[in-house]
């Protein structure tokens, strides 16, 4: 069998350590990664451990497990996929983050990788698949690792709860069951959602501001029934550059605790445009977090309302 082994290196203006952190911990990568929806740890014993990656290519949303072993005092992270998508016969590699001095890191991305029965073809569209995929994992690593580390403070994240006297199937279901948000939801117009993989949903709805205002957002949800719902805005309103999110629902001895998060990075060049020219980076912070815990705290209630209907 020909194995066939490349790599490809990137220079980051951030620490080395910065970079391993970011690489090291899975669920910063929706913000560092676009075509990253969401990673889950689904096992780890010391430095190994295993996740599972859901990510869009060529506009259609995939999932796969990798393992990865840790080594945050080398700074390097080795990974191999557990079962390659034909015609991939093995999957692996390296990430290797070097010091440039105290504020430069060189990122070092090594593949090695084989095509199923060696077939010539097929081994020349992995090669070519593999170094376009590097060049712009790398390119998109430098540019979001250097903005996520330039700008902490302009990224942030909070919550809201409401307690539900019901079964937490329900609070699940009236979430997950976002095809029905327009009837449900005072503040949802219309909704289109696809669900051709089970429990990888495609969402795109028209929402209505308070102003009365429409604007449509599209979002990649990933569902663990009846207990979590991640979530990847695509198309983003101009006052943000990123904005995930989790739905949880837990039985606690008071009732279910249905639980929305997101975590947003603003879009600092739109702020004066968006609010006005006298608008300040903590005026856009407040603004962001009014909308979207407004329209959070509304689903969180009407999902309540229909559990406790359903007792």
């Amino acid at each position: 069998m020909t194995t066939r082994e490349v790599e490809h290196e990137i220079t980051i203006a951030a620490p080395a350590p910065a970079v391993y952190r970011l690489l090291a911990e899975v669920t910063n990568w929706p913000r560092i990664f676009p075509p990253t929806i969401h990673v889950d740890q689904v096992e780890r014993n010391g430095s190994e451990e295993r996740i599972r990656i859901w990510a869009t290519a060529g506009g259609e949303a995939k999932n796969w497990t990798s393992r990865r072993e840790l080594d945050p005092e080398g700074l390097r992270i080795t990974f191999r996929q557990e079962i390659p998508a034909p015609p991939v016969a093995a999957m692996g590699g390296t990430w290797i983050i070097e010091p440039l001095g105290e504020n430069a890191s060189r990122v070092r991305l090594l593949h090695d990788y084989r095509a199923i029965d060696d077939d010539p073809h097929d081994l020349l569209w992995i090669d070519q698949a593999v170094d376009r995929n590097s060049r712009s994992e790398l390119a998109a690593l430098k540019k979001n690792v250097e903005f996520a580390h330039a700008a902490e403070e302009v990224t942030f994240s909070f919550e809201d709860t409401v307690l539900v006297d019901g079964s937490v199937k329900d609070v699940y279901a009236f979430i997950n069951e976002a095809h029905l948000w327009s009837e449900r939801l005072p503040h949802v117009a219309t909704v289109r959602l696809e669900e051709t993989t089970p429990g990888l949903q495609t969402l795109e709805m028209d929402t209505r501001a308070k102003d009365g205002s429409v604007h449509t957002t599209k979002s990649y949800r990933v569902t663990f029934p009846h207990q979590h719902i991640a979530y990847k805005q695509v198309t983003l309103p101009a006052l943000m550059t990123l904005h995930t999110g989790h739905w949880t629902f837990t039985d606690t001895d008071e009732g279910v605790a249905a639980t929305s998060q997101h975590t947003v990075t603003l879009n600092t060049a739109t702020i004066h445009t968006v609010l006005g020219p006298r608008a300040t980076l903590t005026d856009a912070r407040q603004y962001v977090h009014t909308a979207l815990s407004t329209n959070s705290r509304a689903t969180l209630t009407h999902a309540k309302a229909y559990a406790e209907s359903r007792r």
